[in-house]
């Protein structure tokens, strides 16, 4: 299965974070399985595989760093890239870690997910590559029954003007909250030009967040790739979406309840069998 233009895309798998909300578990959230057998921390079928399994046919990149040989080991068949993200500083941070092998690559598609997000379609991967004919940028979007606390895209005439997060959201009224009904999951597909045109402007404004660190609140510097997006919007380049049929496809497993859910979902033999 390919996209329209029957060229390669490329894609970024953001594996180099911690996971610390999966309990008692220390190891990477990306190779936890959907198949579990001794435990649910212990099975089969890795998350991380199972992911790249439904990647369009192209060049891969792992961004890399917690339990990096671990993470390597398991998906070196796969022929993909390794690179680390030295200091864990935001989704930003981890593409601008990719900054050398962005430049490398000759296809103008560039998917960025999530490791832990196991159930996205290929054909959703692929519509997001064909939406670049039109946008600089596509937003993988879903629209749950329950936004919780959820990112959302603020759209006008078919074009993404915003991403909102919860704690600005959450102070409008009930009548405009009720009109973002799309939520950002947080995997995207860029042009590459455009990728490499930002990613200058994304690592020159770094945001100060404070973070404990030895149990003391302590400033440190992050990147979010939601800013490069704010950027292109206010330059006027297109920014689309495309949303999920089923919120379930951009399910993210970040917790024990989320892991066990995914677990379920894989048993069922309607998603065993993704394209």
């Amino acid at each position: 299965m390919q996209n329209k233009t029957g060229q390669p895309v490329a894609s970024i798998i953001m594996a180099a974070g911690r996971g610390s909300r999966m309990k008692n578990y220390s190891g990477s959230k990306t190779l936890l399985p959907l198949d579990p057998a001794a435990s649910v921390y212990e099975g089969h079928q890795p998350i991380i595989l199972y992911l790249m399994d439904r990647l369009p046919d192209g060049p891969k990149a792992i961004i890399v760093n917690h339990c990096k040989s671990d993470v390597m080991a398991a998906t070196r068949a796969s022929g993909a890239a390794y690179i680390e993200q030295p200091v864990l500083n935001g989704t930003g941070g981890a593409i601008l870690a990719a900054g050398d092998f962005i430049n490398s690559l000759s296809v103008d598609a560039v998917i960025i997910t999530m490791g832990d997000v196991p159930f996205v379609k290929k054909e959703t991967y692929l519509s997001m590559a064909d939406g670049l004919s039109a946008h600089d940028l596509m937003i993988l979007g879903f629209s749950p029954v329950d936004k919780k606390q959820y990112g959302v895209l603020e759209i006008d005439s078919g074009k993404v003007k915003k991403i909102t997060e919860w704690k600005y959201w959450r102070d409008y009224p009930a009548e405009r909250q009720a009109e973002l009904t799309v939520c950002n999951s947080g995997i995207y597909a860029v042009r590459r030009p455009a990728l490499m045109h930002y990613l200058p402007i994304l690592a020159s404004r770094p945001q100060i967040v404070q973070k404990k660190v030895n149990g003391k609140l302590t400033d440190i510097e992050e990147f979010f790739f939601t800013d490069m997006i704010e950027y292109m919007v206010q330059d006027g380049k297109p920014v689309g979406y495309h949303v999920v049929d089923d919120e379930m496809e951009t399910m993210g497993v970040d917790d024990i309840d989320a892991l066990q859910k995914a677990q379920a979902v894989f048993k069922d033999s309607g998603f065993t069998a993704l394209t």
